[in-house]
C-alpha cells in the first residue's frame, strides 16, 4: 500500500496570491501562512514568493536579485554591472539560518539605474536594456543568475517548502500591496534554486501549477526574439511570453490571456459578437506558437495588479475570494481561509477566463 508522500501527485504544486485594491501594505506573514494547508502539494524542491511595493525608498531603481555560486563570480558580475548601470545600493539579501534550507548560494541584491550614455549608444529604452542584460548574465555568466529584475518589487525563492522559504527570507519584515506564492512539486525538471517559482522578468512574475506540453514550440518561438530559457523549468517560458505580448507587442492583459489560453476554433466560430470573433481569429492566427497547452493555473503579478488564469479546459484547480478591498487567489479554498477566515464570494474562474485585479490609480 502506498503511503502519502510515496506517490507522485500529478496535480501537485500550490499557488496563492493576495492584493489590496486600495494599495494597502501587508507583511508577507499571511501569504506564508497560506501555504501551510497546501503543504502536501509540494515536495520540498522549491518554494518562492513575489512581492510588490516593498522597496518604496528605491522605487525608481531596478532591484536586481542575484544568486552567485561563489565570490569570484560575484566580483566579475559586479564589474559587468558597473559598466552598464549606476549602482545606488549593493547588499546581501538578509536571511535567517534554517535547518530546512541548505546549500544556499550567495544571495545578493542591487538597486540600479541604466547609464544614459549606454542607453544612447545602444538606442534602447530602459526596459529592453534591462531585459537584455538579464538574458546576457543568465546565459553567459556561469554561476550567476538574475532571478528578479523589476522596480519596487522582488522575488524570493529557494529549494525548500514555501513556508520555510518565507521564514528564511524574513518576509514578515517586508510590506507590499500584492503578494504571490508557490510551492513546487517538480514532475519532469530538476529542483534547484533558480528553478523555483516565481519566474520573473522586469516587473512580471509568474507562479504556475501544471505542466506545459507545448513548451518546446513556445520556447523555440520566443527565443527568436532574444529571450533565452536557462532556468531548466517549463514555467519560465510563460514569463517571457507575457513580457513579449504585453510590453513588446502592446497587447492588453485579456488579449494576452486569449493568446496563451486561446478559445477552441469551434468556440470562436460560435461567437455572436463580430468584433470579438474577429479579434480572436486575429490573435490565434498571429500567435499560434504561443498557445500554451497542457494543464495550468497561473497567477501573473505585475506593477499595480494581478491576473489569474486557468487553461481552457480547467485542468488545474484555482479559487478566488474577496474581503473588503482585498482579493485572494489560491489552489485551494483552505489557503484563502487561512489568509482571511471571513472571505466572501468564493468562486472558481472558468477555463481560459482571466481574472484581472488592479490597484486603484495612485494608491501606492
Amino acid at each position: 500500500m502506498n503511503l502519502e508522500g510515496q506517490i507522485r501527485i500529478p496535480s501537485g504544486c500550490a499557488i496563492a496570491a493576495v492584493i489590496s485594491k486600495e494599495g494597502k501594505k501587508m507583511t508577507g506573514e499571511k501569504i506564508v501562512e497560506a501555504m501551510k494547508p497546501m503543504h502536501d502539494r509540494s515536495n520540498g524542491l522549491g518554494g518562492g514568493f513575489a512581492a510588490y511595493g516593498i522597496y518604496p525608498e528605491y522605487k525608481d531603481f531596478y532591484a536586481l536579485h542575484m544568486f552567485y555560486d561563489d565570490r569570484a563570480t560575484r566580483k566579475s558580475c559586479e564589474q559587468f554591472l558597473k559598466e552598464r548601470f549606476e549602482i545606488v545600493k549593493s547588499e546581501i539579501i538578509p536571511t535567517r539560518k534554517s535547518p530546512s534550507i541548505t546549500d544556499e548560494p550567495i544571495i545578493w541584491r542591487y538597486f540600479v539605474s541604466p547609464l544614459k550614455s549606454v542607453l544612447a549608444s545602444m538606442q534602447l529604452d530602459e526596459k529592453e536594456f534591462v531585459a537584455r542584460t538579464v538574458m546576457k548574465i543568465n546565459t553567459e555568466m556561469t554561476g550567476a543568475y538574475v532571478f528578479s529584475s523589476g522596480k519596487n518589487m522582488g522575488t524570493f525563492k529557494a529549494v525548500g517548502f514555501p513556508e520555510d522559504v518565507g521564514v528564511f527570507y524574513k518576509l514578515d519584515e517586508y510590506e507590499g500591496y500584492s503578494w504571490t506564492a508557490h510551492g513546487r512539486y517538480p514532475t519532469n525538471t530538476p529542483g534547484w534554486w533558480g528553478g523555483a517559482h516565481p519566474f520573473t522578468l522586469l516587473d512580471y512574475s509568474i507562479v504556475h501549477n501544471g505542466e506545459i506540453s507545448s513548451y518546446d514550440a513556445n520556447r523555440r518561438f520566443i527565443e527568436m526574439f532574444g529571450y533565452k530559457c536557462t532556468l531548466q523549468t517549463d514555467t519560465e517560458v510563460i514569463t517571457y511570453i507575457m513580457d513579449y505580448l504585453i510590453r513588446v507587442k502592446g497587447l492588453t492583459l485579456s488579449e494576452a490571456a486569449s493568446v496563451i489560453a486561446a478559445p477552441f476554433w469551434s468556440t470562436i466560430e460560435n461567437k455572436t459578437d463580430s468584433y470579438d470573433k474577429d479579434k480572436h481569429i486575429y490573435l490565434r492566427t498571429l500567435f499560434p506558437s504561443l498557445l500554451v497547452t497542457g494543464p495550468f493555473s497561473i497567477v501573473l503579478g505585475f506593477d499595480g495588479g494581478l491576473m489569474a488564469l486557468n487553461d481552457r479546459l480547467k485542468l488545474r484547480s484555482m479559487v478566488v475570494g474577496e474581503k473588503d478591498d482585498k482579493v485572494f487567489i489560491a489552489s485551494e479554498e483552505a489557503a484563502i481561509r487561512t489568509m482571511e477566515p471571513d472571505a466572501e464570494n468564493i468562486w472558481a474562474p472558468a477555463g481560459g477566463e482571466p481574472v484581472i485585479i488592479k490597484v486603484k490609480e495612485g494608491a501606492y
